[in-house]
């Protein structure tokens, strides 16, 4: 089921938006469901109908030189996918794929642009959205040169249980459970140092991996591995 009113991440969208944008933005378009595996939205292709994810988790691909397909990104409930298609008219630029069961918003791109005219706080906060998304991927490439793999996977971890985690008795869990390819894709890493690193965390006791679930243990100290500053109060 969708999540509540009051339980968006905060970074998301639909988080970041006041009870009444929030609730003209829900009542946009029409519940849809997928199970796991199945595409959302497929690269190249020239449709322009965005995704209001309500709940579950999708990966973000794209198709590299050699064929193969690279992971993006993760979005989760309280994101939209496939707004810049919807935007700028051009072919899709990466594909989304359900993670596990997904339930979401399928909405016309001519009924969102009249939302966004007609709702400038959800046309800022869109447009922030897409922003802090394009600092992400920089982020990640200035991360490439200038940290060994076992900080870029601990800054990747940080990111992700800021955005997507919740904090349970133990920990925070971050409810999409990435493959070790994945995570190899996202840091820029060798499969095999993704492994290494993934057993040195859970020796250290900084982090718990299980099936559909990563578990940081020290968030703090993550933190400090990560080299970012410690959160304020």
């Amino acid at each position: 089921m969708p999540i509540g009113l009051d339980e968006w991440p905060a970074r998301s969208l639909l988080g970041v938006l006041s009870p009444p944008a929030r609730w003209d933005l829900l009542g946009l378009g029409t519940e849809v469901r997928f199970d796991v595996g199945a595409v959302l939205l497929r690269e190249g292709m020239n449709d322009r109908h965005v995704f209001l994810l309500l709940s579950g988790f999708a990966k973000v691909t794209a198709t590299v030189e050699n064929g193969e397909a690279s992971l993006l990104a993760v979005r989760a409930a309280g994101d939209t996918v496939g707004e810049m298609a919807a935007m700028d008219g051009a072919p899709r630029s990466a594909t989304v794929t359900a993670c596990g069961p997904v339930t979401a918003r399928v909405v016309q791109a001519g009924v969102l642009r009249e939302l966004l005219l007609r709702r400038p706080e959800v046309s800022m906060a869109l447009t922030g959205i897409v922003a802090n998304r394009l600092r992400w991927a920089n982020r990640r490439r200035l991360d490439f040169r200038g940290y060994p793999a076992k900080v870029r996977l601990a800054r990747l971890l940080v990111e992700l249980a800021a955005v997507y985690g919740s904090s349970r008795a133990g920990g925070v869990v971050i409810g999409c459970r990435l493959t070790q390819p994945e995570l190899a894709t996202l840091i820029g890493a060798a499969v095999t140092t993704i492994q290494k690193v993934l057993r040195e965390l859970r020796a250290e006791g900084l982090l718990e991996t299980g099936y559909r679930s990563t578990v940081i243990r020290d968030l703090p100290r993550l933190r400090r591995l990560a080299d970012l500053p410690d959160e304020g109060p």
